[in-house]
């Protein structure tokens, strides 16, 4: 199959990751309300006995640890809502991000990794990418409901390969800027958590489980630019490279419009 010529929308892509991923400075939050009762931390692992910082630590020496996970939810960034939904491992991950061009899958194996849409996001014009904007429609229908597999010497593989990275995305959710405080407890049974923050929410808002292992559950972002989930802490994340007749394979660069 001959390749498409490179649509504006990986141009768009990039940005999206770019905007949500480098740096682990966009992933803040604010924080809410909580639970409490006589004796708070009666049936629970203990971390809310600690100070912030240390169940900030505990929190992610298991996320850290855990082989697997599912960061889910929306984040709003420079005036666009972008919704995802990714299950990472040590070696990839795999899911959706959402916007209002349409939705995009991602896939990483080990250093391989895909894109794939349908044609209406290939072909979606995107107003401020520069140029006219997306592919043509010959283009796009060749490019519909494929993996396009992103070389690794592109510009863009860094930029879509931390969407798919645990390590990176984890850095961006842990990270509570500030000074930290532990604020209220909340939930019920197996979902009890602690919530800690930075700045008094300023900074970030991060609710941790009081059950089992500390781990992470949710983020809230400041200035209510969305909420992000984690959960399905190691369970099994099925990472299968596409089949060739799935796939579009642009060679060692993008090719230019």
């Amino acid at each position: 199959m001959r390749p498409a010529p490179r649509s504006r929308r990986f141009a768009l892509v990039g940005a999206v990751c770019a905007g949500l991923v480098v740096g682990g400075a966009g992933l803040t939050a604010c924080g809410g309300g909580g639970g409490g009762g006589e004796d708070p931390d009666a049936g629970t692992n203990g971390v809310g006995k600690l100070s912030a910082a240390r169940i900030q630590s505990k929190a992610r020496q298991v996320a850290e640890a855990a082989p697997a996970v599912r960061l889910s939810g929306t984040v709003v960034s420079k005036g666009h809502t972008y919704k995802l939904d990714m299950r990472l491992t040590h070696n990839g991950g795999t899911g959706t991000v959402t916007s209002k061009g349409g939705t995009f899958e991602l896939l990483r194996v080990d250093r391989n990794l895909y894109l794939k849409a349908d044609a209406a996001f290939w072909a979606h014009k995107e107003e401020g990418a520069g140029g006219t904007g997306g592919a043509d429609g010959a283009a796009a229908a060749k490019l519909d409901g494929k993996y396009v597999k992103v070389p690794q010497g592109d510009p863009a593989y860094r930029r879509l390969s931390g969407f798919t990275d645990k390590g990176v995305l984890l850095d961006g959710t842990l990270a509570l800027h500030g000074t930290l405080a532990k604020g209220e407890r909340g939930g019920t049974g197996a979902k009890r958590f602690i919530r800690i923050s930075g700045d008094k929410g300023a900074g970030g808002t991060l609710e941790v489980s009081l059950k089992g292992k500390p781990y992470p559950l949710t983020l809230r972002r400041a200035g209510g630019t969305g909420t992000l989930r984690l959960s399905e802490w190691g369970q099994l994340v099925p990472l299968r490279e596409p089949d060739k007749g799935e796939t579009v394979d642009y060679g060692q660069q993008l090719p230019t419009s």
